[in-house]
Order: C-alpha cells, then structure tokens, then sequence
C-alpha cells in the first residue's frame, strides 16, 4: 500500500525525504490495512491520537501527501481548503442566527456527514474566525470525527497579535493536545522546482500599458474590451479591461478597493484569463491591500487560474516588506513564482 501512495507522490514530482516519510508512516499507524486495499479504515482505537497537524515551510508537499494518504482510506470525508471553509460554517451560522448553539449543532451536523475532514492551508488572521474555528474544531474532535490541517505555521504561532488572542489560544489547546504534531521542514520547494527561467534581460519586464494592449489584442480577437468598471457579486469594480474571456487588473487599485474572497472566487470561476499590473510596494501600513492580494493568489493558485503578472519597477521580490503577514506572504510569495512559469500557464 506504501508503495501505491509512493508512486502517487513520484508522477507528482515527489521523491519524499526523512521528515516526510516518517509523516507518512505515523499516518498510517492509524488505520486498519485492508489486503485488497479496498476497505482500508481508520482503527477503532479510541487511545490512538488519528488527527494531525502538519504545519512547515511553503512548497514542501504537505498537501499532496495528505491527500494521497486520505485517497487509500474508505470513509466518508470531506476535504475543504480554510478559505471555503470559513466560509461554508459561515454560511451555516447565517441560517442558523437566532438559535441556541449553532456551532454545537453545526458540528453535529457535520459528524453525521463525515468521519474524516481535511482543512488545507490552515491560516487564522480574521477575529470572527477565531471566535469560531477554535470551539468548532474541538467540537468535531469530541464527536469523534479525525481532523487533518496543513499550515504554514506552528499552532502557537498562529493568529499572533490578534484580537481576543487568549479565547482562541484556549480553545486550540485542546486540539493540539489531542493531534500528532508534525512539521515539514528545510528540504525541496516543490513549488519553486518548477519555476523555469525568467527573463535575463529585466529591462524586457518592463510593460507599458500600450505594450499590455498588444499582448491581449494578439490573443484575443474580441474587440470588445474597453471597459473600465465591472459588475461582480452585485457591486462595481475598477478595471483597465475585460470581456468574457479576460480581465486586467490594476493591482494598485483594485486591491485597494473593498473586495474579498467572494469576489476572486467569482473572477477565477469566470475568466479563462487575469491580467495584473500597476505593482507597488506595500509594507504593513499597507497590509489590507496585501491582506487581499494574498486571498486573490491563495483562491487563482487553487482554481488554476491563468494570470499574467507585469512586473514593471516593482517586482513581485519586493512587492511586500512588512512583517505583520510574513507567514502568509511567504507562501503566497513561493506561488506567485510558481503561478508564472510555463508549466504553471500550460
């Protein structure tokens, strides 16, 4: 069976390593090996710890380990990235309001569906969502349903500085008591592997807005593209351009006005193609706009979406220099060169 989830992982560009490898056999060390490998289950072993918490740096497969661990065991599971998550349980909390104990009954609800849920990218930052994660969390836990998180920080480490912190710090206590801890340290960016070359010549880099039009008018044959304002989720945004088969974005303004995960999740199910330019560097004065660009990147890298991203005098290198959202601006930094290579945009 080892060697099915091995295989798995090498078409994936993953030969694992030590740290990896002893990750996978803890995972394994939690459920009931079927020869026929077509009933393999969780062990009803109530003293076994069967969560885990897998957090390190960006790139290193958490992920993908996770998931094609989870692809051999035959229970009922739902795998959720945080973003769509947070938003699901809010959701429910909407059609709730007015009743004792939603999150009591939302975790019911939820153990009644599924004995396993996978959270991936584990990244607390908001205060109501960590008035509610933490409780929920240890509701499922109690329910008995086994909870894997990947993260890119420790669970100490994370919603540092926010508000409320002590009620959220309390309530993870329980799940870190009741989850094998795992980090996924130093070793191969996977991410990174597959960057490809950039431009030698930056001077090449350096696109006008002029020179964005030729690249849309050579590729897309609808002239139709003059727009500057466009409707999404009942609301108007600032654009350069864009039809049905694109859009293009001035990153300078459009993060700077009042958009969220809704909206980017409407853009990349929509366009075959994002254009982005006008960088500038940000620093935590000006987080709220790095705060969005990183939810845009977080929700293109999980759909696919194709962006093209004109990095004039501001490269993405230096496109952040705060130290608020390093965590988080570390792993949008690894997908933002990944989300520009060929292999990425073929």
């Amino acid at each position: 069976m080892i060697k099915n989830i091995l295989d798995n992982l090498k078409k994936q560009g993953i030969e694992i390593d030590l740290t990896q490898s002893r990750l996978l056999k803890a995972m394994l060390d939690t459920i009931s090996i079927d020869k026929s490998l077509t009933t393999n289950r969780l062990k009803n072993n109530k003293l076994t710890k069967k969560s885990f918490y897998v957090w390190g740096d960006v790139g290193r497969g958490k992920t993908l380990i996770i998931r094609s661990f989870l692809d051999i065991i035959k229970e009922e599971k739902a795998i959720f990235h945080y973003i769509d998550f947070m938003q699901t349980i809010q959701n429910e909390l909407y059609s709730l309001s007015g009743k004792k104990n939603p999150l009591d009954n939302i975790a019911k609800s939820l153990s009644k569906k599924y004995k396993i849920i996978f959270i991936d990218e584990f990244q607390v930052e908001d205060v109501a969502d960590a008035m509610i994660v933490g409780k929920l969390l240890d509701n499922l836990n109690h329910l008995g349903v086994v909870i894997y998180l990947t993260s890119n920080a420790h669970p100490n480490d994370l919603y540092k500085n926010g508000l409320q912190r002590k009620k959220f710090i309390d309530d993870m206590a329980n799940i870190v008591r009741s989850f094998n801890i795992y980090e996924l340290s130093g070793g191969i960016d996977y991410r990174a592997r597959n960057i490809v070359n950039e431009d030698k010549d930056k001077s090449k880099q350096i696109y006008t807005d002029k020179g964005i039009k030729l690249v849309i008018e050579k590729n897309f044959f609808n002239k139709d593209y003059n727009k500057k304002r466009f409707t999404i989720n009942s609301r108007e945004f600032s654009c350069k351009a864009y039809s049905k088969d694109f859009i293009w974005l001035s990153f300078n303004t459009f993060f700077s006005e009042p958009n969220g995960p809704d909206d980017y999740i409407e853009l990349s199910k929509n366009m075959e193609w994002i254009f982005l330019n006008d960088f500038k560097t940000c620093d935590d004065e000006s987080a709220d706009i790095i705060r969005r660009f990183i939810s845009f990147i977080d929700i293109c890298y999980r759909d696919k979406t194709k962006i093209k991203f004109f990095f004039d005098k501001c490269q993405y290198q230096n496109l952040y220099t705060g130290e608020k959202l390093e965590v988080l601006w570390n792993r949008c930094y690894s997908r933002l060169s990944e989300m520009q290579a060929p292999e990425y945009l073929s």
